[in-house]
């Protein structure tokens, strides 16, 4: 167990050191890993949310300090999103479901990393971002949040490419967007998760958490790493095409045990 939990350390700084140079949190992959090392389900959005929180922390706060975070614009986006992802993580689902919805959530966040430089390479030379008034942010932001919550993603490798199809603003300022978005919710949801069934009340419970730390401790290391590298010095198409890959083997691994 302690020779796993090391491997899976190693691996959590990789992969946050990775996603923090690129403004996400990391949730997708973590789940993906979490899940081939078979941790008890309960566990997995629990773990992979911690481990959000406390990457983007730095890279909201990097946001933040070059003005790249437009909380006027961000607000309607996080209206329904908070809450949406507290109840997605109250919400008490069997494992089945759990692992069937988890499967679909890996597979759609795979073909987003997949086809986002397509929606980037529209941005290049385009007209001026676009407004979209009404309900449709908060819409968005709120089914986001909503699954966020339920299976532990922090949301942000959904939000980005929306955004980028919407023409919504720049990169630099759509991952600081994606970045305030995962802190939030994946905020939410893990109050929503702790708060859930008598699980999460009983002492065995915290103690399977705790028996995790090294993780949090990989994450809060390579997130340093990568906020010090930033996206610049990193092959970002290479990092997104293996993630992909990796997510789309999990949920291919979890339908085959699900049905198969």
């Amino acid at each position: 167990m302690a020779v796993g939990i090391a491997g899976l350390a190693l691996l959590f700084l990789l992969t946050a050191a990775l996603y923090a140079s690129v403004g996400f949190g990391g949730g997708s992959t973590y789940i993906a890993l979490l899940a081939l090392a078979d941790i008890d389900y309960r566990l997995l959005p629990i773990v992979a949310l911690i481990c959000n929180i406390i990457v983007v922390m730095g890279g909201t706060l990097r946001f933040q300090v070059r003005g790249l975070i437009e909380w006027q614009r961000i607000w309607p986006i996080l209206l329904l999103s908070v809450p949406a992802a507290w109840l997605g993580g109250r919400l008490a689902i069997d494992q089945d479901s759990f692992l069937v919805l988890l499967g679909l959530s890996l597979t759609v966040a795979a073909l987003l990393l997949l086809i986002e430089p397509f929606f980037k390479s529209r941005m290049v030379g385009s007209q001026t971002p676009r407004e979209h008034g009404g309900w449709f942010a908060p819409l968005i932001g709120g089914g986001i949040g909503f699954l966020s919550g339920m299976v532990g993603i922090g949301g942000g490798i959904f939000l980005a490419p929306i955004l980028l199809l919407m023409n919504w603003s720049d990169s630099r300022r759509i991952a600081a967007t994606a970045s305030i978005f995962i802190l939030v919710n994946s905020a939410s949801g893990l109050i929503g998760q702790l708060m859930k069934s008598a699980w999460g009340q009983e002492g065995q419970g915290v103690d399977m958490l705790l028996s995790y730390w090294p993780l949090f401790v990989g994450v809060l290391v390579g997130g340093q790493i990568g906020s010090f590298l930033a996206s610049k010095a990193l092959p970002e198409h290479w990092i997104r095409r293996l993630t992909a890959l990796l997510i789309l083997y999990v949920a291919g691994r979890i339908f085959w045990q699900q049905f198969g």
